[in-house]
């Protein structure tokens, strides 16, 4: 398997959905959030490239992962909305990473986008996605 690209380290499963699409990996600087994986066989289509499905995942898992880690204690929430716009694919052993614009973390609701990128010799924007996250109350 080709290198984890510098920066990013392993997110230990957060449910048992997340154990079966992984593993994902994070890495938080200045930029902000990225979430990314390596594209395995088990992510692609009968067409031989990334699932849609699986993209629409990575999307909703980063941009959900920064609205909860935006405040300390991280807050529970549920997606609300998700669109996903397509405009490239990837292959097994290609990279893929969603970097994520949280650009409203409110007290009920967050406001996140997200491009996702298949990084190589020469990065290609395959994919962005926007999302509406309600923040749950503790007894909720």
């Amino acid at each position: 398997m080709t290198a984890i690209p510098e920066g990013f380290h392993r997110l230990e499963p957060m449910s048992p959905f997340h154990e079966l699409v992984g593993p994902l990996f994070e890495r938080r600087d200045e930029r902000g959030l990225t979430i990314g994986f390596r594209v395995a066989e088990k992510h692609k289509n009968r067409r031989g490239i990334v699932h849609g499905g699986m993209i629409c995942t990575l999307a909703d898992f980063a941009m959900g992962h920064a609205a909860s880690s935006a405040s300390d204690p991280p807050r529970k929430l549920v997606t609300t909305t998700l669109s996903m716009d397509f405009a490239g694919n990837a292959v097994p052993g290609d990279w893929v990473e969603a970097r994520v614009d949280l650009y409203r973390p409110g007290k009920r609701v967050a406001f996140v986008d997200c491009f996702i990128w298949r990084m190589g010799a020469r990065p290609e924007r395959i994919g962005r996605a926007s999302a509406t996250f309600l923040i749950l109350r503790a007894d909720e």
